[in-house]
């Protein structure tokens, strides 16, 4: 690089030379640089697949050359979610046709999924090859406007050594069909495997290969399934999608809240309403807990649902602030429908929920509560609590809970604001 930093000054004196005359290496472009003003914008107009929760994490629908990467664990419904897209996409219109190459099942198994799913349709192609040429042969007879892949990982390029499903496959087959959206225009759907950590299964570089990762994830003993964008070039990364799944398909699930809240008619002590950000999506959750004696000298502690390291924080600031007695006491702490909150924002919902579970006092109905504890007692503003509380307030209730200097109003809600965890218990009659 020394030596050929005076060949390049000496071109760059010369008016008229360029680097390839000098010999430094740079070859000419076949197609110019275009100005940014000048690129068609339009060749990337997003397209909806029909599925609302699906679009709504991809930023609006796929891009026309794309690479979408959708990971999971096996059986959480990867394969019925693209199923149902392609069905959808097929429905578009007459000029739309969309091509489900799954490398993992047979047609038959395939075809069975479609018939109890209602997802049969005369232009969803379906194509049960391993083989990436073959595959490229199948895109090039069917011409079709959106791909499936079932799964990367199972896919063989037979001109690149290794085993299927190593790193040098899984990278040289994602390579190629990148290469084949670009080129063509084709938006394409990977399936991709995840290990037992949750992460992706292959090379890192896969995530980077590709334009959008989406996990999709969900509990076994639960049918509730989240699509959540973790890597998007074109749109937010941090959106959720809801879906539901059941015996005759996948369903989305536009108002998830609902399935988070416990609804009875009476009040019961130990209990407390929260309001999570999952992306950028509030969700209503309840905390529960159950405050039982115990003659056992270490009590025990048991949470479901929760952070419970952070659990057993608040518990220490229960004991030692607010003179909430738990020394000789089990407790159990857990969400309702299987949601998970372990943001620290649900710290104050945590805390209210032991305090009336001890005290035998419930809260007062149609009340959610926000905010994070810290070792001092004291309770500390958490982002979105605007958003949260509209949330809250569509859903009925009336009355919040939250932390000093929130300065947030919602004409239809009572908003309390509290410094400290005592005050919070307090104005909860608690």
């Amino acid at each position: 690089m020394a030596e050929a930093a005076p060949v390049l000054a000496a071109v760059a004196s010369r008016p008229g030379a360029s680097l390839a005359q000098a010999g430094a290496g740079a070859v000419l472009p076949t197609t110019p640089a275009t100005p940014l003003t000048q690129v068609d914008s339009t060749t990337t107009k997003l397209k909806p697949t029909g599925i609302g929760e699906l679009d709504r994490v991809l930023g609006g629908g796929v891009v026309p050359g794309s690479v979408v990467l959708l990971a999971g664990e096996p059986g959480v419904g990867k394969s019925t979610l693209l199923l149902e897209a392609v069905h959808r996409w097929a429905r578009r219109g007459p000029d739309d046709r969309a091509l489900y190459v799954t490398a993992e099942e047979s047609a038959g198994q395939v075809r069975l999924r479609a018939d109890r799913t209602g997802a049969v349709h005369e232009r969803v192609y379906l194509a049960a090859e391993s083989d990436l040429a073959t595959v490229l042969g199948h895109v090039e007879q069917v011409r079709p406007t959106l791909l499936v892949v079932d799964s990367v990982q199972t896919m063989l390029a037979a001109d690149v050594d290794g085993v299927v499903g190593g790193v040098t496959q899984v990278k040289a087959v994602t390579s190629a069909l990148t290469t084949l959206a670009k080129s063509s225009g084709v938006p394409v759907l990977l399936v991709g495997h995840v290990t037992k950590d949750g992460a992706v299964a292959g090379p890192r570089s896969l995530e980077h290969l590709v334009d959008v990762v989406l996990h999709f994830e969900g509990d076994k003993h639960s049918t509730l399934r989240m699509v959540r964008g973790v890597k998007n070039r074109f749109g937010a990364a941090d959106e959720v999608g809801c879906f539901e799944l059941q015996e005759d398909g996948i369903a989305e699930v536009s108002d998830p809240s609902g399935l988070f809240l416990h609804h009875r008619l009476d009040l019961v002590p130990g209990t407390a309403v929260t309001v999570a950000m999952d992306g950028k999506r509030p969700l209503l959750g309840e905390v529960q807990a159950l405050v039982a004696y115990t003659s056992v000298p270490a009590p025990r502690r048991a949470v479901s649902g929760l952070d419970g390291a952070r659990v057993a924080m608040v518990l220490a600031v229960l004991d030692r602030r607010c003179r909430v007695t738990l020394s000789k006491s089990d407790v159990y702490a857990a969400t309702v429908g299987g949601m998970r909150l372990t943001e620290p924002s649900a710290d104050l919902a945590v805390a209210v929920a032991v305090a009336s579970a001890v005290r035998e006092r419930p809260i007062f109905g149609g009340t959610v509560v926000l905010g994070e504890v810290g070792l001092a007692g004291e309770v500390r503003r958490v982002a979105g609590v605007g958003r949260r509380l509209a949330e809250a307030a569509r859903l009925g209730f009336t009355r919040a809970i939250v932390p000093s200097g929130s300065a947030c109003s919602h004409p239809d809600m009572k908003i309390t604001e509290v410094g400290t965890l005592s005050a919070a218990l307090t104005s909860m009659g608690i």
